[in-house]
């Protein structure tokens, strides 16, 4: 072959190499008769419109209404919902609602909808984004609850009152703009993704004896009653304005009609299945999905949303989706915005910065490289001698330098400590413990004794923990065996329930009260060193998955010492300590099932008025609150009383509180009563409990039910129950009967925890309801 011929073709072959390998750089992009406009939103792939190829499956088609100025992109064939953005970054898109949540008044349920819960219709791609969204509510004493696949997901109440002239008080928001407070609106969390919640609403007839407001019951008076799911956030700016200056701005109905809601999308592909630790896609789907060589695929199977999702490796930019369609960012292109004032060098996906020859220094700072100003080559003798000379004083210099930052850090760990004990109120402990300075002394451990005590918070020696902290096991060097609790959380709440719960235990000592050795307050987070208690907690004995779990005779026992502490707490001390918090988790139990009454962070001394009442904030768990506490904030030795009854009766029935409804939807206290009334324990009652406990369960029962009374004064005192407990632990004696004995006792409790299949039937407007039926479903409360 010629020479000539030859060379043509190296250059053709060189021409063509070329030309493929900038090819490869060029995204594949989609059709031209593809729109990946509409209006001033931008469409990627895998959405579309128009063509079937111009998207990558039916539920990612989208619609350009023309006919409004701008053009809308609507999601789907029904045009409920707006597109206003769609972001392939995070695989989310912001959507618009075309009409408020609507809820029939006449059967209070309603239905927020995606599409595709109709029967036979394929499930939509995109689901609404937990935690970016949340709940709304508006209106007067209403309750309003999300309900996914029969389980309630969020929910909350709004109440209104009248004044002394009947007219209604709706409140306003917090003074940030953002969070209702329960009186005229509310708002709560979306914790868990779906395309399809159900609705349910209820009117909440609160009237304490006064004047009834004035105000429409169908429409909630001149504010609106209003259901809504929307972008976190949303509310402050859209409504806030109108439910605080109603006169000058528009009613919140109109502007239902443009809520925005963030979604969450996948692409399907085959049966999505969820490895939680690498969340790694198989490699079928990945190739089928990922078309850019420069992108990773992600499982995003969770809940309800089912599919995966691309995104480009760190240091690309672009359309994971297309082939090419990551593209190096090209950071040396922008040298200086990336912190790079030398020479850069373009990596495959990154980038490096160094000096320019014959310099040295720092290139991420500006005129950080600079020449050397000594000639090597004519003064290496003078640089020789010098550096002989000079390393005894560079040696001297440099453990000079390890001393002085050693005290440095010394002294830095030491103003921590010193930070830190303020921080943490100690200053505070000491003047509630001051009447007695031994306890003062005693009770404050150093942070050097705890951490010998675990090996330094060695992780063998955890012993249990939860999501607000860890509990160690150590040893102090006066031998005692501590379970020292450290918090997870810093907030002011956590340090003053810290600091409360240090000075009712530092002077209370009670074999039925967990005791504490002392504590630390040199650490950002305050630790609390208890007696070791190795048994666990009552609930984890009584709530197990066999079929028989603790033996009555313990649980009576167990009752009764629990009553015993209650009973010292209230009557045995100088100063009354309400627990607020009993319930079986807070319950600990040594190695002889005995009873010890533990977490005192929510208790408080009660200073008595005349009344024998104080008022405070709400506070203790759902299921186990005094109704009349909730509703009044007025705190009494009762309302532990009320605790104990619910505790009891779970004791019986073997039953949470917190998750019990009954078919008619009565709570587990409001249920166990209205059985008791009716004679019907066998219904709800232990088999175990029934098998063993014989004539004791009806009078342990007729004290539980006497405990649970709505009025606190005609419940027992502690001491009283005490009294009646140590009567039927001991064989023969049966002193309950005196105390829950009345004659119209059934009748009483009947009529103050009426089934809900009765209660529309019951004329009386100020009757009382129980705690788990009115708020079962509302805001959780602290602790």
């Amino acid at each position: 072959m010629p020479r000539k011929s030859v060379s043509m073709v190296i250059i053709a072959v060189l021409l063509l190499s070329v030309s493929m390998a900038a090819a490869a750089r060029v995204p594949a992009a989609v059709a031209p008769d593809c729109n990946t406009t509409c209006g001033n939103v931008k469409v990627p792939y895998p959405f579309g419109m128009g063509p079937r190829h111009c998207y990558r499956q039916p539920g990612f088609k989208l619609i350009c209404d023309h006919r409004s100025t701008p053009p809308r992109l609507l999601l789907g064939d029904s045009g409920e919902f707006e597109v206003a953005d769609i972001f392939l970054e995070n695989n989310t898109m912001r959507v618009r609602s075309s009409h408020g949540l609507n809820v029939s008044t006449s059967t209070g349920r309603g239905r927020w909808s995606l599409g595709g819960d109709r029967v036979g219709v394929q499930p939509p791609p995109y689901v609404l984004l937990p935690d970016f969204n949340e709940f709304i509510l508006t209106g007067c004493n209403v309750q309003a609850t999300l309900v996914r696949d029969g389980s309630i997901v969020s929910g909350c109440a709004s109440f209104c009152s009248a004044t002394n002239d009947g007219e209604l008080v709706t409140g306003t928001f917090a003074p940030n703009g953002t969070i209702c407070s329960n009186i005229g609106c509310c708002q709560s969390t979306i914790p868990i993704d779906d395309a399809t919640y159900d609705v349910r609403i209820r009117r909440l007839d609160l009237d304490d004896g006064g004047p009834r407001p004035k105000v429409d019951a169908a429409a909630g008076g001149d504010l609106p009653l209003n259901v809504i799911i929307a972008e976190t956030g949303w509310l402050s700016q859209d409504i806030a304005s109108y439910l605080n200056n109603p006169e000058h701005s528009p009613r919140p109905k109109a502007g239902l009609r443009r809520v925005p809601v963030i979604l969450q999308w996948a692409v399907p592909h085959g049966a999505a299945t969820t490895d939680l630790d690498t969340r790694a896609c198989p490699g079928d789907a990945a190739r089928s999905i990922c078309k850019s060589t420069n992108s990773e695929c992600r499982d995003e199977a969770y809940y309800t949303l089912r599919g995966y999702s691309c995104q480009c490796k760190e240091g690309y930019q672009g359309n994971p989706y297309l082939t090419g369609g990551c593209q190096d960012i090209k950071e040396c292109d922008r040298k200086e915005e990336h912190g790079c004032f030398g020479d850069c060098q373009e990596l495959p996906g990154k980038f490096s910065c160094r000096c320019p020859r014959g310099t040295y220094g720092n290139p991420k700072v500006r005129n950080g490289c600079v020449r050397p100003t000594v000639e090597t080559g004519h003064n290496s003798g003078l640089i020789i001698g010098l550096s002989v000379a000079s390393g005894p004083c560079i040696l001297i210099l440099v453990l000079g330098a390890l001393l002085l930052i050693r005290d440095f850090e010394q002294r830095k760990v030491n103003m921590l400590r010193r930070k830190w004990f303020s921080q943490n109120r100690g200053q505070l402990l000491k003047q509630l413990v001051s009447h007695r300075t031994d306890i003062a002394e005693r009770m404050i451990i150093p942070l050097g004794e705890l951490e010998k005590a675990t090996n330094n918070f060695d992780q063998a020696r955890k012993v249990g923990g939860g999501g607000h902290g860890t509990v160690y096991k150590g040893i102090l060097s006066d031998l005692h065996v501590v379970a020292i609790k450290k918090s997870k959380i810093v907030v002011k709440r956590e340090i003053d329930e810290f600091i409360n719960e240090v000075a009712i235990l530092s002077q209370v000592i009670h074999k039925n009260i967990v005791k504490l050795h002392g504590c630390c307050l040199e650490t950002e987070v305050p630790l609390l060193a208890y007696e070791f208690i190795s048994n666990g907690t009552l609930n984890d004995h009584l709530h197990i998955e066999a079929l028989n779990s603790l033996p009555w005779r313990d649980r009576l026992r167990i009752a009764s010492e629990i009553g015993k502490a209650l009973a010292y707490l209230h009557s045995g001390i100088s100063a009354p300590v309400l627990h607020r918090d009993i319930k079986p988790s807070n319950i600990l139990l040594d190695d002889a099932l005995t009873a010890k009454v533990s977490d005192f962070g929510a208790s408080r001394y009660i200073l008595m008025d005349q009344t024998g009442v104080t008022t405070t904030l709400v506070q203790g768990t759902r299921g186990y609150l005094d109704p009349m506490y909730y509703y009044t904030g007025r705190l009494s030795d009762k309302s532990d009383v009320y605790s104990f009854g619910v505790l009891l009766i779970e004791l019986l029935t073997r039953k949470k509180p917190t998750l019990y409804v009954s078919s008619e939807g009565d709570g587990l206290a409001a249920h166990f009563a209205t059985l008791f009334a009716e004679g019907n324990l066998l219904k709800i009652v232990d088999p175990q409990v029934v098998k063993e406990g014989g004539r004791e369960v009806e009078e342990a029962a007729a004290l539980a039910v006497s405990c649970i009374k709505l009025r606190g004064e005609e419940r027992p005192t502690m001491r009283q129950v005490e009294m009646a407990l140590e009567a039927l632990v001991a064989p023969g004696e049966h002193a309950i009967e005196d105390l829950a004995a009345k004659t119209d006792e059934e009748k009483h409790v009947a009529l103050s925890y009426p089934s809900a299949s009765r209660r529309s039937n019951i004329e009386d407007p100020s009757r009382c309801y129980s705690l788990e039926e009115e708020f079962m479903f509302s805001a959780r409360y602290p602790r």
